[in-house]
């Protein structure tokens, strides 16, 4: 029964935080330990996570704000288990996640990172009807650029070992080492799961299902869209020079599909500009997702038309309507 260190990054979470810690004591898989890494909340974070601390397996770790990638490698730096695992204090997971990951960690080890699909979820907790389906074996550097399986930072079980290979100390640093570079506030994860792919040799494996739902704040994307942007093309800079052939062989593919991706955002706030603004921008860096993904690509495409036929306003009216009569 191996020790896996669940971190929590918790930042003003206090209308979900609760959620997300009754489903983590919900695991089938009970040997763990909770680390709550409080990132310098003003609101009731710290006392709500207090409510769980009769239950030994739980620790919380206060710091001044460092952001979400500062949270984790702070609980990184206090775990203790094999394995670690990350849930976003909005996100839940289901029952059976541990176990599944840990089983599948014990079986293959030679596999380093194990996650597993996510139904998206809306901020209330209904089910968005929608879900990341990753692709699991034979992942590559090139796969993780293109297409993150991984899909979000509540969806791995790592082995503690692959947090140590990668793990740095800047020179400003007195604390304790970093394992996802706290200089981003966006597109922290992708930068670290390709800094793993290409300066180790652990593999990249997932385990059928969805285990993980991933919540999605309407609204919440579009007025950061840019700043995404910025931090992934950013990420690129950085790790070109550890890859220069993989990133000119498939970079201009990955932005195509970092297009698409802030276009489907758009079409779900209902931002019939921004959707076309990106969709331009998508079709100018590839046209080869129609290619590889044609079925979402189109998808995407017609449903951008549409909106703009109909209108965002005449389909915000017909959202706010649905939504009164739930």
């Amino acid at each position: 029964m191996e020790l896996v260190s669940i971190v929590v990054p918790a930042f003003n979470v206090e209308a979900t935080l609760a959620e997300t810690l009754r489903s983590l004591f919900s695991q089938t898989y009970q040997n763990f330990e909770i680390i709550v890494v409080d990132d310098g909340s003003s609101d009731d974070t710290v006392r709500i996570t207090r409510t769980f601390a009769s239950d030994r397996r739980l620790r919380i770790v206060q710091q001044p704000n460092r952001g979400l990638a500062g949270a984790r490698n702070t609980g990184i730096s206090a775990s203790n288990g094999a394995f670690v695992g990350f849930c976003d204090a909005d996100d839940l997971w289901e029952p059976e996640k541990l176990e599944a990951h840990v089983r599948h960690l014990k079986n293959h080890p030679h596999v380093g990172v194990s996650y597993a699909g996510s139904l998206l979820i809306h901020n209330d907790g209904r089910s968005m009807k929608q879900a990341q389906r990753p692709k699991l074996q034979n992942v590559d550097a090139s796969d993780i650029l293109k297409r993150n399986p991984i899909g979000n930072g509540s969806a791995p079980v790592i082995r503690k070992e692959v947090l140590t290979d990668i793990a740095y100390r800047p020179k400003h640093e007195t604390i304790r080492d970093w394992y996802f570079d706290e200089t981003f506030r966006q597109s922290e994860d992708i930068e670290c799961w390709m800094r793993i792919a290409l300066t180790t040799n652990w593999v990249f494996e997932g385990v059928p299902g969805l285990l993980t739902r991933y919540r999605i704040t309407r609204g919440g994307l579009s007025a950061g869209t840019d700043n995404q942007l910025l931090a992934w093309e950013r990420m690129i800079a950085k790790l070109t020079p550890l890859a220069p052939a993989l990133f000119d062989e498939y970079a201009p593919l990955a932005r195509a599909y970092q297009f698409r991706y802030l276009c489907r955002r758009a079409i779900s706030d209902l931002d019939c500009e921004k959707a076309m603004d990106w969709a331009g921008k998508w079709l100018g860096a590839s046209k080869r997702t129609f290619i590889e993904e044609p079925r979402k690509s189109l998808e995407t495409y017609v449903a951008m038309w549409l909106m703009r036929a109909i209108g965002q306003n005449t389909l915000r009216g017909l959202a706010a309507t649905k939504l009164g009569n739930v």
